[in-house]
């Protein structure tokens, strides 16, 4: 019972290699102590928190007492010890328990954090066996699962993108419209009504209804479940960081929401009034609302889950995205370890999907190909090759897709450009008209 004796576990390995390390990624480090049980007595130091692991380091000699994986944690709870401190005990597998005490800002952020990496670790471990047959064609699989969501993603967003031209195009064709009814107002001001051969004023309603049936269209802008591109648990602090709460962050195409642990709307950021996103870590953003003439608006969040949302958030908010000294640091250390990896899986997806189809032996085994076939299995299964081409296909029409897309774009754009321009010079002359009559 309590806290074991003083083991010998090590903090980081120097034999780490660099995808280990971009993995174990420190989120959060604690002033606290530890209740040593042997020794009968409390030690300050520091409990960090990485994206795998727990770990506390003395401030005296800087010795890591302990360091355990999140995976083998059973249990994370709150208790008040006869010791008096009110604590968080962390039990391990093996009934090892340990005491932690002092914690600063507070026991209910830390607990609230630590709980929420631990479960979402536990959530996201994989079940399937590593040493089964076909790990590197489920692995390349993955890898295009993945490159097809984010283009579904892109996907999203254009598809936003060229309705919210639509919705500039109907704006326009409403202020040319305006525009036509101020020129015949204009007319029949600069000649009276007794003059003989004054205009007529209004148009009929068979005339005018088309005009504004066209500019009354009702728009589509997508909202709730209908314009969600990712959503994620989240650890939620407001103003202060001595206060959090569970909740989630919502990435809609029109903007963020922020909820609650009871799915109630905390607050909601329009794509516009986003002013800037920081990206502190890998696991942790802030996102802020500047205001002139009172303070600004800004909620800082924390998620396991948060390596999934930043790419999303880059493509919806690519100029506002503020990455720190650290998080560029982290970045340049995962491009140089797991993405290298990634493009070698791509760079072999091919020459696999060939063996895998026509059953031909790798070269340098050309010597005994009925040898080779009989000892080691294909690369790739059939089941694996075919969901390989169906997801390649969807891919290319998502492509093609988006490639319309864009075109269309352009068209409405310059579709635009023109539109203010006749604008514009129709509202200069209408004020050299308005000049003269005043």
């Amino acid at each position: 019972s309590g806290v074991p004796q003083r083991q010998k576990r090590p903090g980081p390995r120097r034999g780490q290699t660099q995808e280990q390390m971009s993995r174990d990624v420190c989120i959060h480090t604690w002033p606290c102590t530890y209740y040593l049980e042997p020794e009968r007595r409390w030690v300050t130091g520091q409990l960090s928190l990485t994206s795998l692991s727990l770990r506390f380091v003395t401030d005296s000699t800087g010795e890591t007492l302990v360091s355990f994986p999140l995976s083998s944690i059973v249990e994370i709870k709150k208790e008040a010890s006869h010791f008096i401190f009110s604590s968080i005990t962390v039990l391990e597998k093996g009934h090892a328990k340990h005491w932690f005490s002092s914690l600063r800002p507070s026991r209910n952020v830390v607990f609230s954090i630590i709980e929420h990496f631990w479960r979402e670790l536990l959530l996201s471990q994989p079940v399937a066996d590593a040493s089964a047959p076909g790990t590197r064609g489920k692995e390349l699989t993955g890898l295009m699962a993945g490159s097809q969501k984010r283009l579904e993603d892109t996907a999203r967003v254009l598809h936003h993108q060229g309705q919210q031209l639509d919705g500039v195009m109907r704006g326009l064709d409403k202020m040319e419209s305006d525009l036509e009814v101020a020129d015949r107002l204009l007319t029949e001001l600069e000649s009276p009504a007794w003059w003989p051969f004054s205009s007529k004023l209004w148009k009929t309603p068979s005339e005018a209804k088309p005009r504004e049936g066209v500019s009354v269209k009702p728009s589509c802008e997508p909202s709730g479940k209908e314009g969600v591109l990712i959503q994620i648990p989240a650890i939620i602090s407001h103003r202060t960081e001595s206060h959090v709460k569970p909740g989630r962050l919502t990435v809609l195409v029109s903007g963020l929401e922020i909820h609650d642990s009871s799915s109630l709307l905390m607050h909601r950021f329009e794509r516009e009034d986003v002013d800037d996103i920081k990206v502190h870590s890998p696991y942790e953003i802030s996102i802020r609302q500047r205001f002139i003439g009172k303070p600004d608006l800004a909620y800082r969040l924390l998620s396991a889950k948060m390596p999934d949302a930043i790419p999303v958030l880059e493509v919806q908010f690519s100029k506002k995205m503020e990455l720190s000294e650290e998080a560029l640091v982290l970045r340049s250390v995962r491009s140089s370890s797991p993405a290298e990896k990634s493009r070698s899986v791509w760079r072999a997806a091919s020459g696999l999907m060939g063996r895998a189809l026509h059953r031909e032996p790798p070269a340098g085994d050309r010597e005994g190909p009925a040898l080779h076939l009989q000892m080691s299995p294909p690369a790739l299964s059939e089941a694996e090759t075919q969901e390989l081409t169906q997801i390649l296909r969807r891919m290319k029409g998502l492509a093609l897709e988006a490639e319309s897309e864009l075109e269309r774009q352009d068209e409405a754009l310059d579709g635009v450009t023109a539109a203010v321009d006749r604008a514009t010079l129709t509202i200069d002359k209408h004020n050299r008209r308005m000049k003269r009559l005043t």
